[in-house]
């Protein structure tokens, strides 16, 4: 194939495939169902965590 028309192909519909790639990911992640998902998602950090961790001394590892 000729490099012009590669590069006719990748200005037009690849970019074009791209962009609806685009808009679809923005569009899933913000589907009305997703709430809940992306709630647990964002208190994974905190899960099974009883107390605050405890202060290290700033010199630990100064210290072994």
């Amino acid at each position: 194939m000729d490099y012009h028309i590669l590069r006719e192909i990748a200005d037009s519909w690849v970019l074009l495939a791209l962009f609806l790639f685009f808009v679809g990911t923005f569009a899933w992640a913000w589907r009305p169902g997703s709430r809940g998902l992306h709630g647990d998602a964002s208190e994974v950090p905190f899960r099974h965590e009883d107390a605050p961790a405890a202060d290290a001394p700033a010199n630990a590892e100064t210290e072994a």
